[in-house]
């Protein structure tokens, strides 16, 4: 099957293509999931070597297990944000600080220098308050809040309730609000 007649192919029916030896639909799964797996462990490890590492460790996971896949019993993208997540936080783990301080902003054609500037640091903002929180909630704030994720896909990743995710998210939102209230001002968040 060409590449280009791939984009209205399920990830699940990709991924059984390629368990049956077709390439191109190994490629065409390559290109619609690595850019998404690499995203989650960015935001959850900030660290763009690491997270290429992570992202490759999942995708290599993917192809060992594609021969065994069974369709609708989970999808490829919840199958690798799961795997994304553990391997991010088996990272985090063996490191204890996290240098939140140090990702570079990608550049994204801002208007002007100082929006440039203050996008930056309310990402940087943002990036240390999420570093401040438990490890669960951080997760499920970034799967939420980030990565857009439905609160049921949310939980089938992290293995848990939808309540506890819920409890979760705004744990962690409550957290963030409290970490980020002092810098309105600074952020350029002012009411005035």
């Amino acid at each position: 099957m060409a590449l280009d007649t791939m984009s209205d192919v399920s990830d699940e029916a990709l991924l059984v293509l390629f368990a049956n030896g077709d390439q191109a639909a190994a490629r065409a799964l390559n290109l619609r999931m690595t850019p998404r797996v690499f995203a989650q462990a960015m935001r959850m490890l900030g660290n763009r070597a690491e997270a290429e590492d992570v992202a490759q460790e999942a995708m290599m996971r993917l192809w060992k297990i594609a021969s065994q896949w069974r369709q609708g019993e989970a999808k490829v993208t919840t199958w690798l944000y799961r795997v994304v997540a553990n391997l991010c936080t088996d990272r985090l783990r063996r490191k204890p600080s996290l240098a939140i301080d140090a990702i570079p902003e990608p550049e994204d054609g801002q208007a002007s220098a100082a929006e440039g500037l203050q996008d930056q640091a309310r990402n940087s903002a943002l990036y240390q308050a999420l570093a401040t929180l438990p490890e669960r909630q951080r997760q499920a704030v970034i799967l939420r809040h980030i990565e857009g994720l439905g609160n049921p896909e949310i939980a089938e990743i992290m293995d848990i309730s939808t309540e506890a995710v819920e409890s979760l998210t705004a744990r962690g939102k409550r957290a963030l609000a409290k970490a980020l209230a002092g810098r309105r001002d600074e952020l350029g968040y002012s009411d005035g």
